[in-house]
């Protein structure tokens, strides 16, 4: 606890970075932890956690989003065109998430941003798909504003009690993480029976 104190927003804003960069540090976790030691352990408002929670977490956010969008689409695309296959994934399955992501990629940004989980991996498929950078750096930020806020308040109201907070929101990680493993299968089943087909037609 007390290292977190001595970090301040700039450690805040560094652990968020690293949470939308890929790497699975609970948002749950780290912003309400700010609300409660940076904001009211020091004699802070509410509106101050709102404040600092959104503008800092959602920089942070936003940082790692874009690191996490240039290795998708300076590093993940052309691995993918040449090795895809050996994932499963065909010139035409990134051309299909190209048309969705161009239609749909600025609300892909700005919602997935709310969603725990999926916040953490979105930007590597959206930079893969190569979506429009200035929306994309918008939205996200915008979401993760709202995220981080959110999460600070409660970190504020609950204090040090603040595990209760994460605690209320863990089931809601089940239903998405569910959804994500349901898509995973439909692929994968997807792909192997349109592979049979083929061999088939031969």
């Amino acid at each position: 606890m007390e290292v977190f104190g001595i970090m301040g927003w700039g450690g805040v804003v560094g652990i968020m970075a690293l949470e939308s960069a890929n790497i699975p540090i609970p948002s749950e976790v780290t912003m309400p932890l700010a609300g409660w030691l940076l904001v009211q352990a020091r004699g802070g408002t509410a509106l101050e956690a709102v404040w600092h929670g959104a503008l800092w977490g959602g920089v942070g956010c936003t940082i790692g989003s874009l690191l996490s969008y240039a290795l998708g689409a300076w590093g993940g695309r052309p691995l993918l065109n040449r090795y895809g296959r050996y994932l499963m994934i065909s010139p035409r399955d990134l051309e299909v998430a190209d048309r969705w992501f161009d239609r749909w990629g600025d609300w892909t940004a700005f919602l997935s941003r709310l969603l725990p989980i999926v916040r953490t991996f979105i930007s590597f498929p959206l930079g893969v798909s190569r979506t429009r950078l200035a929306p994309f750096t918008l939205y996200t930020f915008v979401g993760s504003a709202i995220w981080c806020g959110a999460l600070a308040y409660g970190g504020y109201v609950f204090g040090s009690r603040w595990e209760q907070l994460r605690a209320i929101m863990r089931p809601f990680d089940i239903p998405i993480a569910i959804v994500i493993v349901a898509g995973m299968a439909y692929y994968i089943y997807h792909h192997v029976r349109r592979g049979m087909q083929h061999a088939e037609g031969d």
